[in-house]
Formats: structure tokens, sequence, C-alpha cells
């Protein structure tokens, strides 16, 4: 039998040539630099009046018209295809055009420049925004195939690569990365988006009741739900482990896990209720039942109703933190607990000592998750209180601005401020976890 030799990609002054791989990092650079100019020359451009809409004959939102009118038994097999199209296409140019070859070669050159003007066209940008979207596409096809051709692993390693991540950067540019940047733009208009405002939507966040009460509640809700979680979490984890039937004990306390916010929040606002004559609510039936008069607990201020509702997110969250903190605690080494024991350090020592410790990346995972998941959480305060009685929070406030007061600016500062809350525990999360990966 004949062994088949690999072909060797060929080589480019890229890969073997100083100079040539500063040229392309140049070009490249010089290229990009380009692209974002166009970029914000179109958006800041000013509009056409009743600007029409270029199209090549054909536009994403065509297919979604046509297909809306159709019954939806032949909608699901129609995207089915058009998706099996897709990534047929993709799947071809990535088994067959990073080929070395002249017949390669240029079908890679096609796709380079063929695939983002079709994809800007079936968008169906304005008239006043064609020259600057077909550029875009043509500069950018123009550098990958540059790039790609001057690669240090040979022609067609790029593109393969590009094809690849193509779809997963697309959806993280158009559903995260640019909402975040109009977001953060919007933040500096009046409340339609039309006036420059410079940081007065910032100044009412702090200075309006409605916005400084969100953002402290916020806080309230950053610094108790995380910690008494944990704490009960641990709690139950150590305890639990040690008694008779611990897989039953650790399903029950896991699960209000599995339960929504908005459930957990109907469920609470039962056990909240208030009313005159019988009782429904458990917590006023055990008021009245020793002679106290009911208590409308959800409007009860300042702190009580916050704290309310804190009880119904802890309740959500203390599953989480048992049975994560349980596995850790599982996973210290036997070894170091016998070794603290002949030393003769009691139980809460030992706990101290060398289980804490033990289990310290698992508890700062924990922690950062509630706490993110606190600072952001909207569904139980919207379903128990709707924001009434200074219970609102950031992430209600934002919403409930946007919404029913159409005061995007106002929206947009709260988001902003949301996210500046949230960003130092993930890069705090992400650095604990880079650590953890270097030490093992």
């Amino acid at each position: 039998m004949s062994q088949q030799t690999a072909v060797s990609p060929p080589t480019t002054t890229h890969g073997t040539d100083a100079k040539g791989r500063a040229l392309t990092r140049t070009l490249v650079v010089i290229g990009f630099a380009i692209i974002v100019a166009l970029f914000l020359v179109l958006i800041f451009s000013a509009p056409v009046e009743d600007p029409k809409r270029i199209s090549i004959g054909f536009s994403l939102n065509q297919l979604f018209v046509w297909m809306g009118g159709l019954h939806p038994l032949l909608q699901i097999p129609i995207i089915l295809v058009i998706f099996a199209a897709v990534v047929g296409i993709v799947l071809v140019l990535i088994e067959f055009a990073p080929r070395p070859g002249r017949g390669y070669m240029i079908m890679r050159l096609v796709a380079c420049l063929a695939i983002p003007v079709l994809g800007f066209m079936l968008l169906r940008p304005y008239s006043n925004a064609v020259f600057y979207v077909v550029a875009i596409a043509l500069l950018a096809g123009a550098l990958l195939f540059f790039a790609d051709f001057r690669s240090r692993q040979g022609a067609g390693y790029l593109f393969q690569l590009i094809l690849f991540m193509t779809p997963a950067a697309l959806m993280l540019l158009l559903g995260l990365i640019y909402p975040a940047v109009s977001t953060f733009f919007k933040s500096f208009f009046d409340k339609k988006g039309a006036e420059f405002v410079g940081l007065d939507n910032y100044v009412w966040v702090f200075t309006n009741s409605a916005g400084w009460v969100s953002v402290v509640n916020t806080l309230i809700w950053a610094v108790l739900a995380p910690t008494i979680s944990v704490v009960i979490g641990l709690a139950y984890a150590v305890f639990i482990d040690r008694a008779r039937g611990e897989k039953v004990l650790k399903v029950l306390v896991f699960m209000p896990v599995a339960i929504s916010f908005v459930g957990a929040g109907i469920i609470w606002k039962f056990m909240y209720d208030y009313r005159q004559g019988d009782q429904l609510g458990l917590l006023n039936a055990i008021v009245t039942l020793f002679g106290g008069d009911p208590v409308n607990w959800l409007a009860v201020k300042p702190l009580i109703n916050t704290l309310m509702l804190l009880i119904v997110f802890i309740w959500t969250q203390t599953g989480f933190a048992m049975v994560i903190l349980s596995a850790a605690i599982k996973a210290v080494p036997t070894e170091q607990l016998e070794a603290a024991q002949l030393d003769g350090t009691n139980a809460w020592q030992r706990f101290t000592n060398v289980t804490v410790p033990g289990i310290r990346s698992s508890l700062i995972v924990v922690l950062t998750t509630v706490t993110i998941a606190s600072l952001k959480v909207y569904d139980i305060v919207a379903v128990m209180t709707g924001g009434r009685d200074d219970t609102t929070v950031l992430g209600f406030e934002m919403v409930n601005q946007q919404q029913r007061f159409q005061s995007y600016g106002h929206s947009s500062a709260l988001a902003v401020v949301l996210f500046l809350f949230v960003l130092p525990l993930i890069i705090y999360n992400a650095r604990s976890m880079r650590k953890q990966r270097e030490i093992r």
C-alpha cells in the first residue's frame, strides 16, 4: 500500500521574513482603521430626508414577511432548509477553499469579496449608506484575503479560521457588543434620544427618588443576598453531609432552584398576603393567631419590604450554594483533616483552618455568581411589588423607565450603572479562575 503524502502549505513572505510580517501587520491595521472611519462616518452622517432602501431584489425582511404568511407547519421545514444550505456552503468553503492551487485561490477571493457584500445588502441599507456599506464589505474582504495569502501557516489557514469564528462573532457582536455600545451612547441623550444632554441622566440616577432608591436597594441586595445564601448553603452542606437521608434532604433544599423567579414571587406573595378577615397568607395567619393585627409586609418601609423580597431570592439560591459547596467539601483531602485532628484541633478549628481554605475557589464562584444574579434581579420585584413603596432595583427600574415612561436616556443610564456594578465581579471571577488554572 502506498502511503499518501500530505501536501504542505506553501511558504510565504509573511512566514519567512520579519519585514514581510511587519508590512502585513501595518497594512491590516491601516485597513481596519479605514473601516472604523467609514463606519463612524456612516453612523454620524446627516440622514437623507425620506431615504429609499436599496435592495438586490431580495432581502431578509422580505423573507420573513413571506414566511409570516405561511402556515406554521410550513415555516419549520423552510427554516431547516435555509439553515442546511447556509451550513453546507460554509462547510464546502472550509473543506475546499483552503487547499493550495489557483482555482482554490480564486474561490477564496470570490468568497472574501462576495460574502460580505451579499450579507450587508441582504439587510437593505438606505440609499445614502450603500456606498459605505459596499466599501466596508469590500475592504474587509480584501484585508482578509491579503492577510490569509501572507499567513505564516500558508494561504487558506486564516480563511478557514475566520469561517469557523464568524457565526459566533456575529452573534456576539449583534447580541452583546452593539447593544452595549448603543446603550452607552444613548445614556448621554434625552429621553427620546434626540438631544445630547451630557451627564444629566447620571445626575438623575443619583438625585431622583426612583433612581437613588434603586441604587441603594441594589447595593443592599448585592451585600445581603450572596452573604446569607452562602452562609446558609454552607451550613446545609456541612450538616446534611453527616445526616441520614442525605440525598432526600438535599433534593428538598435544592427544589427552589428549579423554580423560576416569577413562580417563586407568586408563591411568596401568597405567603405575605395581607387582608382583613380570614387570612390566606401564612405569615399573617401566624401573627393573627397570637392576637396581632395583619401586616402589609410588602408595603412596610424603610427596608422591611426589601428584606421580604430578599428572602424570596435567598430561598431560591441557597440550594445552588449548598450543592456547589457540598461537592467542594467532599473534595477536601481527608488526610489534611486527619492531620489537623491529630494536632488536637476541634471541629470548628478544622472547619475554619482546613475546610474553608480548601473550598476557597468554590466559595468565590458561588459568591460572585449569586451577587451577579442579585444585581440584575427583575422578576421578583416586578411580580411582588411592581417597584412600589421603595422596593425598586436597578434591573427593574431600567425596564420601568423604558416601557412605562418611554425615557430611553434614563433607562440607558441605569443600565450603564448596573453594568459598572457587575463588571468588577466578572473581572475578579475571571482572574480567580485563571489563577486556579495556573496552580493546577
